[in-house]
């Protein structure tokens, strides 16, 4: 069985070539710039580490990996527009249209090749992605960890080193000089603190990278008293002036790999079976401690049933006490008693207060962890169906445009995967959050892109601009009641001439019409809200102005120079713009309770009166002229 669609196939064989060398070209400058952008995010992490070429290498290939499901449809999108654009504007497209195919025939192969590069970006987030983002955290891990005494920072208090805060204010990055250095020492426990204060310090690592040494320069230290007989709020300190003192700081310097087994909990570092099992186990995880936390609320804030034996139970029944005063001992108590047991309860609201409020935020901590791995699960999809919209963006854009090599195209991509990125962003934080359902936040930006896509193919298909010039000016015209002028010529062949006496009678009930039509609406008043959102159309206007186009048709076919200047003259005629504003009458009644709409249409209904009172004094003065004119030249 043969297929026409697949008739031609040298010409799939070049659409399908172009559009893989553009693809090879844009799939590497967006993975550059991905990886740019990684490498921003990490980049204080990787200065001053001293890092082999190895581990550089071991980063950029392991994020180049994880990157591409993302770099790919907006390469997709790019590759695309620059084609399809250098297809129009070499006139190749042309060329294909005149030989009687379709755009969406000369799209198809591509469609196929970029289903299949859908299924490639499936496999590698599913496959190699997560394996690569497994490694890749530990690599960052592991550099995040190495080197503590390069990381301290300026300005602020580093706590990184265990026993140890420390303070410094500059660091001369030429000569590796720390000015102005403060140490808190809390190694020996924070009663025997020591602080160290001095102008300047050095500071190197030993060759095992096991220890640093902090030289210390022109300082003072400070140091607790330890005598245990000695009153704690009155303890006194040792002071002490040095000009170059020695501080040695265990550290586990120097680049190790560590273990990133802890890091296999992440969502981005598993498959779908992977994620699968893990929401599974974190569904079950939640329940349960929901209905623990569910539990203790309700033995900790609500009191059960009163068990009473059985003297308690015959004595009520004795004396007909069907209900115990709870607040009896309470009555009877002295003020000093009430006011104890007062502050005693409430001291048990507030640490109900502080329990249910860490239970919330583990509750939601949980509910975060759960999403997230739902959000990847349905991640692995969407950017994989990503590459096939971005393609038909970016396809019909091309052949629109007409544009080729990267300025036009990288404009469009850019703002398209601004719009993409901003819409898929905010949905997965929605999602994540617990505001909007999984699947719904995850395909936001599907849904927004896939009808633009559909709508840039249909018009493309058409031979359309995206936006038609003439309509959208035309749609404002009429909205804004702003009139058009007529433009007749005198015509140098006349197949067939006018009968100007059938014309004059015409144009003399036109003239009566337009009088008559004047006095009965009185045009000059303010219109009647039932009259311009539920009458329907005027009918007599319509007539009027058929009457009238019909007129000016015919008489456009005359010789005469100065009927042609007077049929120019004529007014066109809105003859709905004074009557209800849609012909359905639910919509009528609607654009009276959106309340900006009905008065935007109600003053453009009292403008178009106005004009139509002129056009109407127009017509009569003209509908005169032309009378005269035809007896004046003898005509009739």
């Amino acid at each position: 069985m043969k297929f026409p669609w697949f008739h031609i196939k040298k010409l799939d064989i070049f659409i399908i070539k172009t559009f893989t060398s553009n693809l090879m070209g844009t799939f590497l400058i967006c993975l550059f710039i991905f990886i740019m952008q990684l490498l921003w995010r990490w980049v204080d992490d990787f200065v001053e580490k001293g890092l082999d070429f190895t581990v550089l290498s071991q980063f950029f290939a392991l994020g180049s990996i994880t990157l591409v499901s993302q770099a790919l449809p907006l390469a997709i999108l790019l590759a695309a527009l620059m084609t399809f654009g250098n297809f129009g504007e070499k006139l190749e497209l042309l060329a294909m249209k005149a030989a009687g195919i379709p755009l969406f025939r000369i799209m198809l192969p591509l469609i196929i090749y970029c289903t299949v590069l859908g299924g490639i970006s499936f496999y590698f987030q599913n496959v190699v992605s997560p394996y690569a983002q497994m490694k890749l955290l530990t690599v960052m891990y592991s550099i995040k960890q190495s080197s503590p005494e390069s990381e301290i920072p300026e300005g602020v208090f580093y706590d990184k080193l265990e026993g140890y805060n420390i303070y410094v204010e500059h660091k001369d990055k030429k000569s590796g000089t720390l000015h102005n250095v403060v140490i808190y020492d809390t190694s020996a426990g924070f009663e025997n603190t020591n602080i160290l204060v001095s102008d300047s310090a050095t500071i190197v690592s030993t060759a095992d990278e096991k220890h640093m040494i902090l030289t210390m320069y022109s300082g003072e230290q400070f140091s607790n008293l330890t005598d245990q007989q000695i009153n704690k709020r009155n303890r006194p300190y040792r002071r002490e002036t040095f000009s170059v003192k020695e501080v040695l700081i265990e550290v586990d310097g120097g680049f190790e790999m560590k273990d990133g087994a802890f890091l296999k909990g992440n969502a981005a570092s598993k498959n779908i079976k992977e994620l699968e099992v893990a929401i599974d186990s974190l569904t079950l995880a939640n329940d349960s401690v929901g209905l623990q936390n569910w539990k203790s609320v309700l033995r900790s804030t609500y009191k059960g049933r009163t068990e009473m034996d059985a003297m308690d139970s015959t004595f009520m029944q004795k004396n007909n006490i069907y209900s115990i005063n709870v607040d009896s001992l309470y009555n009877v108590s002295t003020k000093r008693s009430k006011l104890m047991w007062k502050k005693s309860q409430l001291n048990k609201v507030k640490q109900l207060k502080t329990d249910y409020e860490i239970k919330h935020k583990i509750m939601r901590s949980l509910d975060k962890d759960l999403n997230k791995h739902k959000i990847s699960w349905w991640e692995k999809f969407t950017l994989s169906v990503g590459c096939l919209i971005f393609f038909f963006i970016g396809a019909p854009l091309g052949a629109i445009v007409r544009k080729g090599g990267l300025g036009y195209p990288v404009l469009i991509s850019v703002a398209t995967f601004i719009l993409y990125y901003i819409f898929n962003t905010s949905g997965s934080k929605m999602a994540r959050e617990g505001e909007w359902h999984i699947w719904y936040g995850a395909w936001l930006s599907t849904f927004i892109l896939a009808p633009l896509g559909a709508f840039f193919t249909y018009q493309a298909n058409k031979d359309s601009g995206i936006f038609n010039g003439d309509s959208i000016n035309a749609f404002f015209r009429a909205m804004l009641g702003i009139p058009e002028k007529r433009h007749i010529s005198l015509k140098e062949v006349v197949i067939e001439t006018p009968d100007y006496n059938k014309d004059a009678e015409i144009l003399e009930e036109l003239h009566n019409e337009a009088r008559e039509y004047k006095k009965i609406n009185k045009l000059k008043k303010l219109p009647s809200i039932k009259r311009v959102f539920f009458n329907e159309n005027d009918n007599r206007v319509d007539s009027f102005n058929e009457k009238l186009e019909n007129l000016v048709e015919e008489m456009g076919n005359s010789k005469n120079k100065k009927v042609i200047i007077h049929l120019n003259e004529f007014p066109i005629l809105s003859p709905h713009a004074i009557s209800s504003p849609f012909k359905r009458r639910w919509l009528n009644i609607m654009s009276v309770i959106v309340f900006p709409v009905g008065i935007f249409i109600y003053l453009r209904s009292l403008k178009f009166r106005v004009r139509l009172l002129k056009d109407l004094i127009k017509i009569e003065q003209n509908t005169k002229n032309i009378i005269n004119i035809l007896k004046k030249e003898k005509l009739i």
